[in-house]
């Protein structure tokens, strides 16, 4: 519980009193926190680094493990997971793996011949090819030197995009394509980065919120939260973005979903349009500046636990 106290400090001399200063603290009192029962999570084996997976000599060594002694031994902490006789451990704290299909938000980090180098939180920067965009006017045809010349005009160093990815190179970088229309730049908005194992994998990642705002869930940790518009011109080919002042109403809405984003992801729940929805409507009687408040943000994010698991059953 938080408790607002009025700092006041007066003179020493016997004169009329005058006030010098007025500051306002929060001092927190503890509070009995409320029971969530949580369902019995079966089969889920956590280990840190070091600890003995099995002695069996039988199953197979995957990543995040290693033999010592004819044991299995954790190399990173995780989850172990196993495939017939494959043993591995899954990070809970990773760079992003990426993977054909995934959704992805990216900045641009650099222009170079035929190609742009983007930033995925990934282990090495991904690539975009000129080949793997849509034209403006979306006119499909060979790329000629003309295009070449114009990429900075299309995307240049620092530009945010959503992208696809098209494949996975042999060291592990990812090929992005961003042919279809709801892919390309993005304009107004804010961006949250958090861990990319709590984004759910969904069969879309693109949300418009029943709030007022739209949101991307990349695969690899970066969401983009902004305000829903119409639907892209076709002809604008994923390079036109709108610029216009962004009504304070939308940004509320967008500092609000911000805030619930961060909570989530500092309560290790996983992210997808529900559970983000669900802890939008659980702050409504917060101020947008409180809900990152530690004994606020904790009865945020039971309340909407709660509400997804009476949701599952």
């Amino acid at each position: 519980m938080a408790l607002s106290m009025l700092i006041v400090a007066r003179n020493k001399d016997d004169g009329p009193t005058n006030l010098l200063t007025n500051m306002a603290v929060d001092i927190r009192l503890a509070k009995a926190r409320k029971r969530v029962f949580l369902p019995v999570e079966v089969g889920k084996h956590l280990v840190s680094p070091g600890d003995t997976i099995t002695t069996d000599t039988g199953f197979m060594r995957g990543h995040g493990t290693y033999m010592e002694d004819d044991k299995l031994i954790a190399s990173v902490a995780g989850a172990v997971e196993r495939v017939n006789k494959l043993i591995c451990v899954k990070p809970l704290q990773t760079r992003y793996n990426g993977e054909v299909g995934d959704v992805v938000v990216g900045r641009i980090t650099e222009v170079q011949q035929k190609r742009w180098k983007v930033e995925t939180n990934a282990r090495l920067d991904s690539v975009l090819l000129l080949s793997s965009v849509n034209l403006p006017g979306g006119e499909l045809r060979r790329r000629s030197a003309e295009d070449e010349l114009m990429m900075r005009d299309y995307l240049q160093e620092g530009d945010l995009i959503s992208a696809e990815v098209q494949a996975v190179f042999a060291d592990g970088a990812l090929s992005l394509h961003t042919r279809s229309l709801k892919y390309g730049k993005l304009g107004q908005g804010t961006l949250v980065q958090v861990s990319p194992s709590l984004v759910k994998r969904r069969k879309t990642h693109f949300h418009n919120l029943p709030c007022g705002a739209a949101i991307i869930l990349g695969n690899n940790g970066y969401i983009w939260i902004y305000p829903f518009t119409e639907q892209k011109d076709d002809e604008a080919g994923g390079f036109v973005t709108n610029l216009e002042p962004v009504p304070l109403s939308d940004r509320e809405v967008i500092a609000r979903l911000r805030n619930c984003i961060i909570a989530l992801n500092i309560h290790k729940l996983l992210l997808y349009d529900t559970s983000i929805l669900y802890c939008y409507e659980a702050s409504m009687h917060q101020q947008i500046k409180d809900i990152l408040k530690p004994e606020i943000m904790d009865e945020i994010v039971m309340e909407t636990r709660q509400r997804l698991i009476d949701q599952e059953g």
